[in-house]
C-alpha cells in the first residue's frame, strides 16, 4: 500500500528529525568527512562529534554548518600531521574515542576496476595508520562499497589495514551489509569494518526484511515535501531544491509512467545512442512510490543519470528528497552549488545506517569497557 503524504509512523517522523545527545558520549573524529552523514548518524546515537576532516571546500562548509561544536581540519589528509589530533592520544584524552575512516569509494567501485588505471585515492586508508599507530582510538569505524575487500585481497589497502589493527591487538570484525535491512530507502550493499580494543564486536541486528518490518520506500521518506516544478525552490523547505529541464527532457519526463523509463518513450524522444539498445534501462528513469529507491550516486538529482525522476512529478529529485532517501534529518542544511550538494549526498554514509552501529558500539562499550 503506498503511504498518503504525511502519514508517516511515529518512528519515520522521529528518525527525520535530529535528536539531542545524552551525557557519557563517545568522542568521535571523523576522517574523509564528507558533508557528514557518519556524524550525522553517530551524533544520534549519543557520540560527540569533536573532529572532522576533508579537502573538499563544500562539504566542508556543510560540515560547518551542521556540527558548529566541532573542530574542522579543510585539509588533504595527506598533509595533516597527527600533532594536531593528540588530545584523543591515550595520554590525553577524558573520554573513550572513535575514528570513522570512510575513504573515497569511487577508487574501488566495479566501474572504476574495469577501467583500469591506478586511481591515487586507492593509498588513501593507508593514511590512517599513522593516527591509528599513534593515538589508539577505542573504535574505529569503516564504510566502503564492497569491492574494496577484492582490490589486491591481503596486500591491498583494507588488507594492510586489517594487518596493522590486528597487529596492535584490535579485534575486527567485517561483512557486507545491505542498506535495506537496516531501514534506508535505498537498494544499496556495502562494505562495513568495525575494530574494537574492547573485545569481539558483533554487528546490529537487522530490523527490516523477512519477518521484520517490510523495506522502507520512497514515499514514506518524501510524501510530506510540497510539490514544486523544475528548476523551482521551496520557500520554506531548506534545500528543497530542483534542477531545471531541457524542453526536450521534459517531454521524456512527461512520458514516463511512475517506475518506467526510456523504453516507455516515443521513438523521436530517444536519444541516438540508445535507439535499439537494451541496456542501462535506470537512465530517465522515474522511482515508484512503493518501492526502496535506487542506489544515489553523486549525480542524485540528475534526470540523464539515473532513476533519479520524482515518481508523480515532472522532474528530478529535488536536493532535499534526495538527502532525505540518504535519510538526513530535514534541519540538515547543505551548502554548494546543485552539483556540489548532490556530490555530498550521494558520498554519503546514509545517516540511519551509521546510527545503528553507533547504537551497537555504545552498547558494546558499556558491556565491554565498563564491566
Amino acid at each position: 500500500m503506498i503511504a498518503e503524504p504525511g502519514r508517516a509512523d511515529d518512528d519515520d517522523k522521529t528518525r527525520r528529525r535530529r535528536r539531542s545527545p545524552r551525557s557519557g558520549r563517545i568522542d568521535v573524529v571523523d576522517f574523509f568527512s564528507g558533508c557528514g552523514g557518519t556524524s550525522q548518524g553517530l551524533r544520534e546515537a549519543g557520540f560527540c562529534i569533536r573532529t572532522g576532516i576533508d579537502m573538499d571546500a563544500d562539504a566542508a562548509d556543510t560540515f560547518r554548518e551542521n556540527f558548529p561544536e566541532a573542530k574542522f581540519i579543510n585539509d588533504d589528509i595527506r598533509s595533516v600531521p597527527v600533532s594536531h589530533l593528540l588530545e584523543f592520544s591515550r595520554k590525553h584524552r577524558r573520554a573513550p574515542v572513535l575514528f570513522t575512516a570512510c575513504a573515497p569509494c569511487q577508487p574501488f567501485s566495479r566501474q572504476n576496476r574495469e577501467r583500469g588505471g591506478k586511481d591515487e585515492r586507492i593509498a588513501l586508508l593507508d593514511e590512517m595508520h599513522r593516527f591509528v599507530r599513534r593515538l589508539r582510538p577505542d573504535y574505529i569505524f569503516v564504510e566502503n562499497v564492497p569491492g574494496i575487500q577484492n582490490v589486491q585481497a591481503r596486500s591491498g589497502p583494507l588488507g594492510r589495514f586489517a594487518k596493522l589493527l590486528r597487529s596492535l591487538k584490535y579485534d575486527v570484525t567485517c561483512g557486507v551489509v545491505d542498506f535495506l535491512e537496516f531501514g534506508v530507502p535505498q537498494t544499496r550493499k556495502r562494505f562495513v569494518l568495525v575494530a574494537s580494543l574492547h573485545g569481539a564486536f558483533e554487528f546490529p541486528h537487522k530490523t527490516h526484511g523477512t519477518g521484520l518490518r517490510p523495506y522502507s520506500t520512497v514515499w514514506e521518506w518524501i510524501s510530506d515535501l510540497p510539490p514544486i516544478e523544475a528548476g523551482q525552490s521551496h520557500p520554506e523547505v531548506p534545500n528543497h531544491r530542483a534542477p531545471g529541464l531541457s524542453p526536450k527532457n521534459a517531454q521524456r519526463i512527461r512520458h514516463t509512467p511512475e517506475g518506467g523509463d526510456r523504453r516507455h518513450w516515443p521513438r523521436d524522444l530517444m536519444p541516438a545512442c540508445h535507439v535499439d539498445h537494451d541496456g542501462h534501462a535506470d537512465v530517465y528513469g522515474r522511482l515508484r512510490r512503493d518501492r526502496p529507491a535506487a542506489t544515489l550516486t553523486t549525480r542524485c538529482i540528475s534526470l540523464s543519470n539515473g532513476r533519479f525522476g520524482h515518481p508523480t512529478q515532472d522532474r528530478a529529485l529535488s536536493v532535499r528528497e534526495a538527502a532525505c532517501l540518504q535519510t538526513f534529518p530535514r534541519d540538515f542544511i547543505f551548502r554548494g552549488s546543485m552539483e556540489g550538494m548532490a556530490q555530498q549526498i550521494g558520498n554519503a554514509v546514509p545517516v540511519l545506517l551509521a546510527k545503528r552501529f553507533g547504537e551497537k558500539i555504545v552498547e558494546h562499550h558499556r558491556d565491554h569497557a565498563e564491566a
